[in-house]
């Protein structure tokens, strides 16, 4: 046996050893069993216990180690590559491998998981802007030190694009998450970027569709611009005043949006009653 060899079967013992120290609990169904395995081995990496990198104990001895089917088996590592904490290749040295996942890899799934739990909660408007605002002005003082002539020519692009008289509504509110997008990118800090995918890219969505019908683009337009200019100057504090003032007038649209919504509603009932 080469010294390679012995050293994949050297650490497959090892990682045997750790699949063979967790526990599930039996359950009814398939999907029960699958779920706790797919948990079992998802702790085990978050852990480290299971690194980067390293393979998986196949099917057959995962089985055997939790005492259940192969198709079981099968159905959890679904589950681990579906979140992308796993992934498959062929040949010799092939099998499931502990996948090593990028900041941008995971933004769709950060910003679905934000879209859903606003959308499927009781949030207020006021609460999301407060959060989505409180955490972009905090990227302001890194981004006014470590901007980079690119992000600013992204903000000024999204600028000029805002200001195109034919722009549907749809456009703008991409160009909106865009701006802002690359506003927390220019901090430079990969953890504050994925954080802030969530609030950026699924709550400036959720109030674009709110407000936009009663905002003033020249308004907005206005904003983003001393805020590209004041980045561009490196003055975060005034960065943080402009962003202060957008989030100010975005909150004042959604409550007179949301009034007038209830006052037409209200009128729509007593029409009815009549």
């Amino acid at each position: 046996m080469t010294s390679e060899s012995q050293d994949f079967a050297c650490n497959l013992n090892v990682r045997l050893l750790i699949v063979r120290q967790m526990k599930i609990e039996r359950k009814d169904t398939t999907s029960d069993l699958s779920a706790q395995i797919a948990s079992s081995l998802r702790d085990a990496i978050i852990s480290g216990h299971l690194r980067v990198d390293e393979r998986l104990p196949s099917e057959a001895e995962l089985a055997e180690d939790f005492n259940v089917s192969r198709p079981t088996v099968r159905e959890a590592l679904k589950r681990l590559a579906a979140q992308s904490l796993i992934r498959t290749q062929r040949g010799a040295f092939g099998g499931a491998f502990i996948n090593r996942i990028a900041f941008e890899e995971a933004y769709g799934q950060h910003v679905t998981t934000s879209t859903l739990l606003l959308s499927m909660n009781a949030v207020s408007f006021d609460v999301a802007c407060e959060a989505r605002f409180a955490m972009e002005r905090a990227c302001a003082p890194y981004a006014a030190k470590r901007r980079s002539a690119d992000h600013l020519a992204t903000m000024r692009a999204e600028i000029h694009r805002q200001s195109q008289p034919g722009l549907s509504d749809e456009s703008w509110c991409a160009s909106d998450v865009a701006f802002h997008r690359a506003l927390v990118d220019a901090a430079g800090n990969p953890v504050l970027s994925y954080q802030l995918a969530g609030s950026v890219e699924a709550m400036q969505p959720l109030m674009n569709m709110i407000t936009f019908t009663a905002r003033n683009r020249e308004t907005i337009i206005s904003l983003h611009t001393e805020i590209a200019d004041q980045l561009d100057a490196g003055d975060s504090a005034a960065v943080e005043d402009r962003l202060n003032r957008l989030c100010d007038y975005t909150k004042t649209l959604a409550h007179d949006v949301i009034a007038s919504r209830a006052k037409d509603k209200a009128q729509k009932t007593r029409r009815s009653g009549m």
